[in-house]
């Protein structure tokens, strides 16, 4: 890969983690409404998702960025992200306009992130043959 592409490859790699090392951080410095929300929206032991979920957002971000086991920790974070989509963003079951336009659009966000975590995959790959 060329060295402009790899930088590229970099900074894509960088905005992904800022997303979930932001998301991660504001679970940990608002761990009680977080756990709160997460009970709310059904989520079972929420006290243990709530760490889990820091831990992936935290974590995976800083693995991401420093490039350590891409394949499997992009694939982390691809499922985490589906979870997310599937546990908070349910769109089907909402009846009010805003807020159903709302959370189609943040499920239609999950997805795409899901795709950056493939196009993580696909480098990784594809840097392992070069």
């Amino acid at each position: 890969m060329a060295s402009n592409d790899r930088g590229l490859a970099y900074v894509a790699r960088g905005l992904i983690a800022l997303l979930f090392l932001i998301a991660g951080l504001r679970k940990l410095l608002a761990f009680g409404m977080t756990v709160g929300y997460f009970a709310k929206l059904g989520i079972p032991m929420p006290e243990v998702v709530v760490v889990v979920s820091i831990l992936v957002e935290i974590g995976g971000s800083i693995l991401i960025v420093i490039g350590y086991r891409p394949v499997i920790v992009a694939s982390v974070m691809a499922a985490f992200t589906i979870g997310s989509a599937l546990i908070a963003h349910q769109f089907w079951a909402v009846s009010d306009p805003q807020i159903y336009s709302a959370q189609l659009n943040n499920f239609l966000k999950n997805v795409s992130i899901i795709g950056a975590f493939l196009m993580i995959i696909v480098d990784a790959r594809r840097s392992r043959l070069s």
